[in-house]
């Protein structure tokens, strides 16, 4: 979307056209053009329109019911904080006390939107202008947030309480953009995002990949998953921070957030033989760098150096990690893979691999699968030997013997 197609958009006919219009179907996308263009709508309207309604429907799965009354950019939307965690930062500024924000890169205004619904008076800096734009609109039922066109390194933070930021890691623009792998060239810089945490509490947020050894001591560090995906690094600092904590790890499901924290990395636990369980470590748990406080949680040992899986010989829930009951421990050897499968009549099989070298759509090809079962193999190393571990899910609601 360009700065008129926009325009045009934020009219009262255009919004009311957007309102009136669902994503559907392919086919029926085409209906639908045809449909406006009959009815005399421009073709940049119509265009924008219908790019607007597949935007909120992807965005459902981020903002739930309140994409049907926002707009969007195609970046804007894939750099967008989910509802869900956008909160939980919110949160963190309103326990501290801090009422006056500035949002330096907001995109579309996801974690304004969250600040301002807890009354916090937010200012959100924008330096696109058709973002900037749709983030006004976004944020207009909120009068304690505001909106401003620039660049974060122009604007002057001393009338804040708090800064939250979230440097841009695409280049320039509100679609097509690409990813910026280097961190120095992040927008705002964190040079600048670390110089203001020396003055005022910060809050920033990155991709989880993020280099730990840029980290600073003295940060609070949060690795952030959500349905199962780590989806985001934050950094806090001063009284953002929580007392003690320097590395956790949050996992946001349909059952609610749990977390692991701990002041640093934790040490890992001792090898031990496979036993009947197999827990698969949520990424959050992996990226903080607490598998070893798992492990001690459930009661289980490292299935191997430096591979991210643990085994315990008893079923422990816990929401930070996936169980698995071993069903076969076999040698990492394609023919008597293939055996055991072909023998259990496997036609499906999912395959997890860590420390071993193999391409699992190749592995499964191999494996020439016939038949109405479905199975999950691990390809893995056991003590330092490469295994093929035969596995089944363990559903989240099986019981347990303790809960971690």
């Amino acid at each position: 979307m360009d700065r008129a197609e926009l325009v045009e958009l934020l009219t009262p006919s255009g919004l009311a056209l957007l309102d009136s219009v669902a994503a559907g179907t392919p086919s029926e996308l085409v209906s639908t053009v045809t449909r406006l263009r009959a009815e005399g709508h421009p073709a940049a309207l119509v265009s924008a329109v219908l790019g607007q309604a597949r935007l909120r429907a992807r965005a459902s799965r981020k903002f739930g019911p309140f994409a049907e009354r926002m707009l969007f950019t195609q970046a804007g939307l894939e750099q967008a904080t989910r509802l869900r965690v956008a909160a939980l930062h919110a949160g963190r500024f309103a326990s501290a006390g801090l009422t006056r924000v500035v949002d330096l890169g907001c995109g579309i205004g996801g974690d304004a939107l969250a600040l301002a619904s807890l009354d916090i008076a937010v200012t959100a800096v924008e330096i696109d202008e058709v973002t900037a734009a749709i983030a006004s609109y976004n944020l207009a039922p909120f009068p304690s947030s505001s909106v401003v066109h620039a660049d974060a390194r122009d604007v002057d933070i001393d009338g804040f309480d708090a800064v939250y930021a979230d440097p841009a890691r695409r280049s320039a623009g509100h679609s097509e953009t690409t990813r910026v792998t280097d961190p120095d060239e992040y927008t705002p810089s964190l040079d600048l995002l670390w110089e203001i945490a020396g003055r005022k509490p910060v809050g920033i947020k990155l991709g989880p990949g993020f280099d730990r050894s840029r980290i600073p001591d003295d940060v609070e560090a949060q690795w952030v998953s959500v349905d199962g995906d780590v989806v985001e690094l934050g950094l806090w600092t001063g009284v953002l921070a929580r007392e003690g904590v320097r590395r956790s790890a949050l996992v946001v499901s349909d059952a609610g957030a749990a977390e692991m924290v701990s002041d640093g990395d934790s040490e890992d636990e001792h090898v031990r033989p496979i036993g009947s369980y197999l827990y698969e470590p949520n990424g959050a748990v992996i990226r903080a760098r607490l598998i070893g406080d798992l492990a001690r949680r459930t009661g289980a040992g490292i299935l191997s150096e430096r591979i991210a899986y643990l085994t315990s010989d008893e079923l422990v829930a816990t929401p930070f990690a996936q169980a698995f009951r071993v069903i076969a421990d076999l040698p990492l050897d394609e023919k008597t893979i293939k055996k055991e499968l072909r023998t259990r009549r496997v036609g499906v099989l999912e395959v997890k691999k860590r420390g071993a070298d193999i391409d699992p759509a190749v592995f499964r090809r191999k494996m020439s699968l016939s038949g109405p079962e479905s199975a999950t193999i691990v390809l893995t190393r056991v003590a330092g030997r490469h295994r093929a571990l035969l596995v089944e899910r363990v559903p989240s609601d099986e019981t347990s013997v303790r809960d971690s």
